[in-house]
């Protein structure tokens, strides 16, 4: 299976029914995609066993992480890129005092998504307007 695959059995495991509404019923209600929706994606498109997507799930998201911590970029072709961004130290303000506060300096993650998720994602909402 793919990778657009993947992401799209995992999408459809996540998204949410048409009776689960929002209040006033005008936006649906969104659903966080967690590991074990990834793992149960695997499993019924891979097939492997529960255990072993899991693992598989776990590898992956390990990797991420340590690339990320060690300052690289994950690149996702049609997805995106996690980066880690150095903030400088500066002066902030604390907005109902108005009293000086020093923000120090750290790193940060950074998501740049792919134009294609970008359009992919303008065009879904555009169909749900239409509706």
């Amino acid at each position: 299976m793919s990778g657009p695959d993947l992401v799209r059995a995992a999408d459809a495991a996540a998204r949410p029914n048409n009776d689960e509404r929002g209040m006033l019923g005008a936006e649906p209600r969104t659903r966080t995609i967690t590991r074990v929706d990834l793992a149960e994606a695997v499993y019924q498109q891979v097939g492997l066993s529960r255990k072993e997507s899991a693992a598989l799930v776990e590898m992956v998201l390990d990797e991420f992480m340590d690339r990320l911590v060690a300052g690289d970029a994950v690149k996702l072709s049609s997805f995106g890129s996690f980066m880690i961004r150095h903030k400088r130290k500066r002066l902030g303000r604390n907005p109902k005092t108005g009293v000086e506060v020093p923000i120090t300096e750290r790193r940060v993650l950074v998501f740049k998504p792919s134009n294609l998720l970008k359009a992919k994602i303008n065009n879904r909402n555009r169909d749900a307007a239409a509706d």
